[in-house]
């Protein structure tokens, strides 16, 4: 899916709503960001990289800003989102979105690769959760989506460390959506399979090294585990992204949706 083609999925009950989108700067974060915007969202786009955030929010228009967040961090968390919602009017989409990647065999893991992976995925998650559900529960209402990924559903060989920061974001959706529902606030997660961004450039160079293959031979190796035959664009996760943010996923929470062509159906 093209990013012009988010804009033909409508859902007209979005117009005029709020969403701050961490790691918003790049990647799928940056498709979630821009297919928010194409509802008519007003769009707080956050990321380490703050320059970064603000020149996309400058090229999406008036009605998006820019924030710096460290994910890791729970006072620049708190302070981005307080500083969302003041700009923006008001806030009811969170979407947690920021991530990172390391790979290396299980029993190569150090504590830097572990902590690394743990801090922003998980710790990152929560934080950005926390201080959006807070508000969202004096509102009595808000919607939540969290991106956590097909190694979520699956281990993945050389990424165990990843794996297990990225099954955490799915038992702490499930549960956060329990215990939130009755305040009229919905959490789902989205898993992502083999997703062509900036991050899977890196993931293959450091895989071909590892398993000695060509970077070539990885990415066939993607396609070839995909049975639409096809790598992911950040746009097919955005496009679920929204729709679990619209009326028309009213009844859904608690859910870690698998957008990965196929790759995982449990």
């Amino acid at each position: 899916m093209k990013p012009d083609q988010l804009a033909e999925q409508s859902y007209p009950d979005l117009r005029g709503k709020r969403a701050l989108v961490t790691g918003g700067a790049s990647g799928i974060g940056l498709a979630m960001a821009r297919a928010m915007h194409l509802q008519g969202i007003g769009v707080a786009i956050a990321d380490l990289d703050g320059d970064a955030a603000a020149q996309v929010a400058g090229g999406l228009g008036g009605d998006a800003i820019g924030l710096r967040m460290d994910v890791r961090d729970r006072a620049s968390v708190e302070a981005a989102t307080a500083q969302a919602i003041e700009r923006l009017g008001g806030l009811e989409i969170m979407i947690a979105n920021a991530g990172v990647s390391s790979m290396r065999p299980a029993l190569e893991l150090t504590d830097d690769d572990w902590n690394f992976n743990m801090d922003v995925n998980a710790r990152g998650v929560f934080y950005a959760n926390q201080a959006a559900a807070r508000h969202f529960v004096k509102a009595g209402t808000g919607v939540i989506v969290n991106t956590a990924s097909l190694a979520a559903k699956v281990g993945a060989p050389l990424l165990a460390h990843y794996s297990a920061s990225k099954f955490a974001v799915v038992g702490w959706t499930q549960a956060l959506a329990r215990e939130l529902a009755p305040r009229g606030i919905r959490v789902n997660a989205v898993c992502p399979g083999f997703v062509r961004t900036s991050m899977q450039e890196r993931e293959v160079a450091w895989e071909a090294e590892l398993r000695g293959m060509t970077p070539d031979e990885v990415r066939a190796d993607y396609i070839g585990q995909t049975p639409l035959g096809r790598l992911e664009t950040a746009e097919d996760v955005a496009g679920v992204a929204v729709f679990l943010c619209s009326g028309a996923a009213r009844f859904m929470t608690g859910q870690a949706i698998n957008v990965t062509g196929g790759v995982y159906t449990t």
